[in-house]
């Protein structure tokens, strides 16, 4: 300390400690993929702790998409997250890469159908009362038609009115990523739904801590300039939400079981 003083030294910066908006308690959710009894079960878990954190706050939950693809009750989770959102102002839904797809085949993009079909597609339109004989007989165009049959066009709207993008405090919530450089007002919303190298393995801070999904991580990936909270749950059974309350931030998972 006294060398400093006499050399113009300087102390090394403390670590950033992005803070939530005043009063408020944020739960932030990873990609759900129709895993629905997972998200019941997170869901149940975020309400417990919630009110074991006791001090009055208004309570946020913001998911960060990819609700539906892979896993088997994607219908269930569009529609246990649609009824959230009508029930309170308070719960928020960012648009996620499998939406995008989702919505592009249900207005007719044959290619789309046939990366849908190639990312969870069949397990989607089974949640949406699809025969499997059918879909499994089905070309991109039998593909198109069925998920326009089986669809409800309530659904595609709900999804494709969702934002791609929500800052609260210092923390900016997206569900792909961000592409360094460029100010969240110019990003793409190809980026923000499907951007992964050139945003995970940025070392330098951004202007607000990015909370994001899509790239899938044993346990959540933080960082000290990003948090990733994409645990794989169709696949690991372990779905993963993120608190965050002042300068606080704390992990709550469903576990390990598949």
């Amino acid at each position: 300390m006294v060398l400093r003083k006499l050399f113009g030294g300087n102390a090394p910066a403390p670590p950033w400690r992005p803070r939530a908006p005043d009063g408020q308690r944020l739960y932030a959710i990873g990609d759900i993929h129709g895993r629905r009894v997972l998200l019941d079960a997170l869901l149940d878990q975020i309400e417990v702790d919630d009110a074991a954190r006791g001090a009055v706050a208004e309570t946020r939950l913001i998911f960060l998409g990819d609700l539906v693809d892979r896993g088997p009750e994607s219908r269930g989770v569009v529609d246990r997250v649609r009824t959230l959102m009508a029930a309170s102002r308070h719960v928020s839904c960012l648009k996620g890469n499998h939406e995008e797809l989702m919505i592009r085949a249900w207005e007719g993009d044959r290619g789309t159908a046939g990366v849908f079909n190639r990312n969870g597609g069949r397990e989607t339109l089974l949640s949406y009362g699809v025969d499997p004989l059918a879909y499994d007989e089905a070309d991109l165009g039998g593909l198109v038609d069925l998920i326009g049959a089986h669809v409800p066009a309530e659904h595609i709207a709900f999804l494709d009115g969702l934002p791609d993008w929500i800052v609260a405090g210092d923390y900016l919530f997206v569900h792909a990523g961000i592409r360094p450089g460029t100010p969240i007002e110019k990003q793409k919303p190809a980026d923000l739904r499907w951007i992964r190298e050139q945003f995970t393995r940025h070392t330098d801070r951004f202007d607000q801590m990015v909370i994001h999904g899509h790239t899938i991580t044993e346990a959540p990936d933080a960082q000290p300039n990003r948090i990733g909270i994409d645990t794989g749950a169709y696949a690991t059974g372990r779905l993963t939400a993120l608190g965050l309350e002042g300068d606080a931030q704390w992990f709550l998972s469903t576990g390990t079981a598949a």
